[in-house]
């Protein structure tokens, strides 16, 4: 079965049907670091924050053009910085308690990248498959990562192809080994925060394989993408 087919017989389903973000509690990104480290066991490491510099904001990196400002690896080593004890992220953040929470991805957890209204549109079939879920984030840069066993990275090319897509062509990203994310409630800049559209709760502990979210994800994208060419045509 071709992709153009699969989309046309697909039910139409609208992005408004999907959960909206939940509200964010307010959280210092110290409490942020050490529950994540403690309670899900995932490493992190500290980044790149946020400083006052004539009336506005810059990175602590000094590039005055920082493309993602106050959310990035500050050093080229970040991976051996990463660590799974709550225990340290406190005393790192405790140094530095602006620093931006970073999750290295490939260890606990891989992350597939897609666009915010390809995310919204699976997040809203996922539910009426009845779908298991992980954590997923929405960036201020209009991306959602959603979090599944490591592996996927490797493997998510391959299976969206199986599907009849390409997975650059419909812009679904898998972030495995030598990536990393940034955590909620991470600032970028003036852009706002990242936050979670699925907050980490003992429901979801046990991620989702890539193999159980891909057709939904990669369908999605590929309507986005598709929808995409016409508004531009």
């Amino acid at each position: 079965m071709t992709a153009a087919v699969v989309l046309g017989v697909e039910e139409p389903i609208g992005v408004t049907e999907a959960a909206q973000v939940p509200q964010q509690r307010g959280e210092h990104l110290l409490d942020a670091a050490v529950r994540y480290a403690e309670e899900r066991h995932w490493d992190v490491f500290p980044g790149t924050w946020l400083e006052a510099v004539g009336g506005g904001e810059r990175c602590s990196c000094g590039d005055a053009g920082c493309a993602l400002p106050g959310a990035h690896a500050d050093r080229p080593d970040w991976a051996g910085q990463a660590t799974g004890s709550g225990a340290a992220a406190r005393r790192i953040w405790s140094r530095q308690p602006r620093a931006s929470v970073l999750l290295p991805t490939g260890r606990t957890f891989d992350a597939l990248e897609v666009p915010e209204s390809a995310g919204f549109l699976a997040l809203a079939r996922m539910e009426r498959m009845d779908l298991t879920l992980g954590p997923v984030t929405c960036t201020p840069d209009r991306r959602m990562l959603f979090f599944v066993l490591p592996g996927a990275a490797a493997k998510a090319s391959e299976l969206v192809r199986g599907l009849g897509w390409n997975a650059e062509a419909i812009d679904l990203t898998g972030r495995g080994e030598g990536y990393y994310v940034a955590a909620p409630p991470t600032r970028v800049g003036s852009r706002g925060a990242v936050q979670w559209a699925r907050k980490p709760t003992h429901a979801n502990r046990w991620l989702p394989d890539v193999d159980e979210l891909i057709s939904p994800l990669a369908y999605a994208c590929a309507r986005e993408a598709a929808d995409a060419r016409t508004r531009v045509q």
